[in-house]
């Protein structure tokens, strides 16, 4: 009998499509970068995270990352409204992975209050953070992407980067901005095979979606449901949170070869919310 012996698991098809990538992710200590950061490594990238929060609770998400996926996982505390901090984050990174192949901006504040009343203050700190964190970022990663003939850059956006919505006037001009930027980006990067593109998430559960509903509970008297209907809901179709998950997810196909003429693009995971 022909003795036929079994194809190699880790061929070429069946490997992880983003082994032997690089990432930056900024706002990646919980939430949506958090959730971005762990598909990348599940894909094979090296993740570079940045964010703040408890530096007990960040190593211990930094060191089961990189177990449980194989991978090189780093963490930077770089204030994303500092353009020197954010170039010496990359000059870091760089330093450690070799070079960088993909950045998420995903780092951004929320404050909200009529335009009339909105502190100059709060609306400085939105667009350095929401905005010009994006383009400094971008800057100190372009280049060297152009020069290899590869880079995968995604914005985080927003739905609010598509529509506007009453109380949120740094919000929205920052999303909007961000939006914008993709598509120039986009356009600068076209030929060099560095694609650029936004995601727009509408509603996505994550802990501070789940205290922000809390607390709209208690302040309104209002059942918990009532608040989920009735206030974070109301505009999403669907009726349902998006996930992390989801935005991973796209993120990743985004970071794909398979995406290599997907470049410019806003693509909105908000339920069908900016459909209306």
């Amino acid at each position: 009998m022909l003795n036929v012996s079994k194809p190699e698991t880790d061929t070429l098809a069946m490997r992880r499509p983003l082994e032997g990538r690089t990432a930056i992710v900024t706002g990646s200590t919980s939430g949506i970068g958090l959730g971005i950061a762990r598909a990348l490594a599940q894909n094979g990238a090296a993740v570079m995270l940045n964010g703040f929060g408890d530096p007990v609770e960040i190593e211990t998400r930094r060191a089961t990352l990189a177990e449980e996926n194989d991978v090189d996982v780093a963490y930077d505390n770089a204030d994303m409204s500092n353009r020197d901090a954010i170039h010496m984050m990359v000059e870091r990174a760089v330093a450690r992975f070799g070079q960088i192949d993909i950045v998420i901006n995903n780092a951004g504040i929320q404050h909200v209050a009529p335009v009339s009343e909105f502190p100059v203050a709060k609306w400085d700190s939105i667009l350095a953070i929401n905005l010009s964190s994006a383009f400094h970022l971008i800057q100190a990663t372009f280049e060297p992407m152009k020069g290899r003939g590869y880079g995968r850059i995604i914005n985080i956006a927003s739905a609010h980067g598509l529509i506007a919505s009453p109380f949120k006037s740094a919000y929205v001009a920052a999303k909007h901005g961000m939006v914008g930027l993709t598509k120039v980006v986009a356009l600068e990067g076209a030929e060099y095979g560095v694609t650029s593109n936004a995601i727009c998430p509408g509603y996505v559960w994550t802990p501070l979606v789940e205290k922000q509903i809390e607390d709209q509970a208690k302040s309104h008297n209002i059942a918990r449901d009532a608040v989920i209907r009735d206030i974070f809901l109301k505009n999403q179709p669907t009726r349902r949170f998006a996930t992390v998950e989801e935005m991973g997810a796209l993120a990743v196909f985004l970071c794909s070869d398979c995406a290599a003429s997907i470049t410019g693009t806003a693509l909105p995971i908000d339920g069908g919310w900016t459909a209306h």
